[in-house]
């Protein structure tokens, strides 16, 4: 699964979405609160489709979002689109689609929660004396909200892809990371759940790419079989000082 050993590491950028932040749940949980009216025939198993297909965006509206094609709101309202039509659902007319998205981003934010893993590891990077932020592909004020949200005040310098005008993988949106931390991308760890966009993203831009995969799938390891993987953000300390783990 790639070699995580390496040098010592002088910084860490993480990603946040499904990195720091359990982004997955939250949506689920403000999807159900918002639809659960709505859907009463729904079983769990239709639930958790429903939720899934909303998340995973296989139709890669958030991707159009970040090229441009797309307004935030307009990705949003495509997911949870499909997500109805793939269930037999009637679509929203232009009313039913504002109060939807109004009360999606009333509720979600109640719902942003830090992975269980987040707290020790940073705690463990403060009393090493390591300096640490994040890079996202979403925009700043966004996701400083997000953080905050979860309880990840500490989490300072944050990177969105308004900062620089660039989203992951462009090395220009990992780089601004590495200045603002003012390490040496080569010694500087980038912690992501993303194979493409997170891990070879940040080694093309000279960084040390981690790719966090906290399912320990291994047909989906094996894609990606040469890249370094962990499975809890717990190894990134070890791998900050240079020893396997």
């Amino acid at each position: 699964m790639g070699d995580l050993r390496g040098g010592a590491s002088t910084g860490v950028l993480f990603d946040i979405d499904e990195t720091l932040v359990d982004l997955r749940a939250a949506m689920g949980s403000t999807l159900r609160a918002i639809s659960a009216p709505d859907l009463a025939h729904f079983t769990e198993q239709d639930w958790a489709a429903y939720q899934h297909l909303y998340a995973a965006d296989p139709l890669g509206y958030y991707d159009k979002y970040l090229t441009g094609e797309l307004s935030f709101t307009r990705q949003r309202l495509l997911r949870v689109a499909h997500a109805q039509q793939a269930h037999g659902l009637p679509a929203f007319d232009d009313a039913a689609e504002e109060a939807w998205n109004a009360a999606y981003e009333q509720v979600l934010p109640q719902h942003f929660r830090a992975f269980d893993d987040v707290t020790a590891v940073l705690d463990e990077l403060d009393a090493l004396g390591i300096p640490y932020g994040a890079v996202s592909n979403n925009v700043h004020d966004y996701q400083r909200a997000k953080l905050d949200a979860a309880g990840l005040q500490r989490v300072e310098l944050l990177v969105g892809i308004d900062t620089v005008g660039a989203a992951k993988p462009d090395p220009a949106i990992f780089l601004e990371g590495v200045r603002l931390l003012g390490t040496d991308p080569a010694q500087t760890l980038y912690v992501g759940d993303n194979p493409v966009v997170d891990a070879v993203g940040a080694q093309n831009a000279g960084l040390r790419g981690i790719w966090l995969e906290r399912s320990g799938d291994v047909p989906v390891r094996e894609e990606h079989s040469g890249l370094r993987v962990i499975d809890s953000l717990k190894a990134v300390p070890a791998l900050c000082l240079g020893s396997k783990k």
